[in-house]
């Protein structure tokens, strides 16, 4: 009965006596021992499963199993291009999704996915192609428009994308991103005017897309509107605050309103979100120099010259902060790789000179000034006027050494063009992140991380391990992203597994091989069939007073298992009913701590259930019986602190993330950082 979902088995009380003293031990004779039996629905669901947690390797090891046993399926080749996308592997993606529309020509989800693979290899007019192909099947699907007028727009068919924006207005009056992409297609006509009537179009419609708030900040950087960049800079900050280069363009802004305080407090922004952006290194070493900071601004141009050692601008600044602080030798050093690749940059002679002189090098001093002299003779009998000193901007590819002192803007400036896609990224990413640490399971390999160098451990789960001699079962939340080899060797193990429980005498010595198969399974993402292993154990050895650490590990498993199943049939839509769900698993929690009430993992573990919903202070509870049993647990601390955030009380909740930190739950600092800063606003 265990195993109706994979083939039909003749019922155990229906069977002859002799299945009826060995059948037990065909139960566990899973698809896995023979590839070729194993369910092929069931190979896809568990697949989507490990796609759905971005196990993506893991996920392709199913679909090639599903592939090779059925090949004319469309599902899996298509889902194996979904795998593919996620890897960067768009090639592959495309020729796994030409499979599948070879064998079902009417899913429109294939021509939209080999639409983006296309994209992303820049072959615009056949992802066109696929995109016409499939608004024959679904004329209506806004997102195939939409990425189909992007299209038009990479391949410069101005009046195509407009003529399908016309439609799209006819279509669907109230969609703002249409007017955000004629806008777009306005800016590459180099019609402004018009660009800014589609954009305060699309902002009247939704005026909460900072994308399109950073678009018309573009078109008011061009034409150096200074006040109006920053304060529609200032709206797309706030709806998209964790975008680098937002704040660099509002520094621009805001340095040539001679705001400095306001230009260095958004570069240091930008530069913590994106640690190697160039742009926001160079200017805030330009601006930290004009403020004097020279030590930190030569830290800058150091970060600078490390990405692009041959940025003779960036050496040039360098060269004067090391003069300035004095390191005359790194400035003399500098200076000279400058004037070998620019002989003609006055400028630099002039300072070396001026080196020399400090460094008593007197004669190459002369040297240098004579070069100064003769060109200071021809600009005056030429009438050469000297360089304005006003600081304006250049362009990154301008490498005019004259230019050096100057603020660095982008080459091109371009809105953001998002294709519409159902396929890239963490599907549950697309309903609300989560922003506990995981629940902890049991799994056959220790956890992989810089949390905490010492282990986490159970003594239960220690006894349990001295029983067995199979491989030691670990305490984790952390569940690693599997490659085929390892996804191949976890494969082995369970077939290896279920021999040996075919060869047992009697179900009881099965049980402890049957959690093991099923900690395996967990690790593949298999989660119904580890449900169905851990259920037989429970079966056979319930919980008791007294406790029981086998029933214990197969019910901890179980739950979370359990949890993870919920989840997943939740995001893609099996079900609405996860949080019900998830309150069954909770009542079996209750009585396996009631069993186990010293257990701080599954104290742990409940708390989590009850904050996802929504109900803190009973999760709070459970963090301090957790942390009561266990005080070096510092996901308890930071899921404690989480909750008391939300909770309203900041300053404990504070207080649990700093402890968090402290035992090297280093992710708190980040969490203390933002709350301590709105604080302060």
């Amino acid at each position: 009965m265990l195993l109706s979902r994979f083939f039909k088995v003749t019922k155990y009380f229906n069977a002859p006596p002799f299945w009826r003293g060995w059948g037990w031990a065909f139960l566990f004779l899973f698809p896995l021992i023979c590839r070729a039996q194993y369910n092929i629905e069931r190979l896809i669901t568990i697949g989507r499963s490990a796609l759905y947690y971005e196990d993506y390797v893991l996920g392709m090891q199913y679909f090639n199993q599903a592939i090779a046993a059925k090949p004319y399926l469309y599902e899996p080749w298509f889902l194996r291009g979904v795998a593919k996308y996620n890897l960067d592997d768009f090639a592959g993606a495309e020729a796994d999704c030409s499979e599948a529309i070879e064998r079902n020509p009417y899913v429109v989800g294939i021509y939209e996915l080999r639409g983006l693979t296309r994209i992303q290899q820049e072959k615009f007019s056949e992802a066109i192609t696929d995109y016409n192909r499939a608004l024959t099947i679904t004329p209506d699907n806004r997102s195939l428009w939409h990425n189909r007028v992007l299209c038009h727009l990479q391949n410069k068919d101005y009046d195509i994308a407009l003529a399908e924006l016309d439609t799209m207005h006819a279509r669907w009056s109230s969609y703002a991103q249409a007017y955000t992409m004629r806008a777009d297609v306005y800016m590459q006509m180099t019609d402004t005017t018009h660009a800014i009537q589609a954009l305060e179009k699309s902002l009247e419609i939704d005026p909460y897309d900072g994308k399109t708030w950073a678009a018309r900040s573009i078109i008011s950087l061009s034409r150096r509107e200074w006040p109006d960049a920053e304060s529609q800079l200032d709206h797309a900050i706030h709806l998209l605050p964790k975008t680098g280069n937002y704040y660099i363009n509002r520094a621009l802004a805001r340095y040539n309103q001679n705001n400095l305080r306001g230009a260095m407090s958004d570069y240091d922004a930008a530069l913590d979100l994106e640690p190697n952006n160039f742009l926001g290194h160079y200017n805030r070493g330009l601006l930290r120099a004009d403020v004097g900071d020279d030590n930190r601004a030569i830290t800058d141009f150091d970060f600078v010259l490390g990405l692009e050692p041959d940025n003779m601008l960036a050496l040039f600044n360098r060269a004067v902060l090391l003069d300035r602080t004095g390191d005359l030798r790194g400035a003399v050093r500098d200076y000279t790789k400058i004037i070998d690749e620019y002989p003609n940059f006055y400028t630099a002679i002039i300072y070396r000179a001026r080196c020399y002189r400090r460094l008593g090098q007197t004669a190459k001093a002369e040297l240098d000034e004579f070069k100064v002299y003769r060109t200071q003779l021809y600009q005056q009998l030429y009438g050469i006027q000297p360089k304005a000193t006003k600081r304006s901007q250049r362009k990154r590819s301008d490498l005019d050494m004259e230019k050096y002192d100057e603020l660095v803007v982008a080459d091109e400036q371009e809105p953001e063009r998002e294709y519409k896609s159902d396929y890239r990224g963490r599907v549950q990413n697309r309903h609300a992140d989560m922003d506990l640490q995981p629940m902890f399971t049991l799994a056959l390999e220790p956890q992989q991380g810089d949390v905490n160098k010492t282990r986490h451990h159970d003594v239960r789960i220690d006894e349990l391990n001295e029983q067995t001699t199979e491989r030691p079962l670990y305490v984790s939340n952390a569940q690693a992203s599997l490659d085929t080899e390892h996804a191949t060797a976890w494969f082995n193990y369970i077939d290896s597994l279920s021999t040996a429980i075919d060869s047992q005498a009697s179900i009881t010595k099965s049980l402890p091989l049957l959690l093991h198969r099923a900690a395996a399974l967990a690790a593949l993402q298999d989660y119904a069939t580890a449900i169905s292993d851990l259920s037989l154990i429970i079966e056979h050895q319930p919980l008791t007073s007294r406790g029981s650490s086998l029933s214990l590990a197969a019910m901890w498993l179980k739950t979370f298992c359990q949890v993870r199943l919920n989840q997943y049939e939740s995001a893609v839509g099996r079900t609405n009913e996860t949080l019900p769900k998830n309150i069954g698993v909770i009542t079996e929690l209750d009585n396996t701590i009631e069993a186990h009430h010293t257990c701080a993992y599954l104290l742990y573990n409940r708390g989590c259930l009850k904050a996802q919903q929504l109900d803190y202070n009973a999760a709070i509870d459970d963090f301090n019986k957790a942390l009561e049993a266990e005080a070096n647990l510092p996901e308890a601390y930071y899921n404690r602190g989480i909750c008391r955030l939300k909770a309203g009380q900041t300053a404990d909740g504070i207080a649990d993330l700093s402890k968090a930190g402290e035992q090297g739950l280093y992710a708190a600092y980040s969490i203390i950082k933002k709350y301590r800063n709105n604080g302060t606003k």
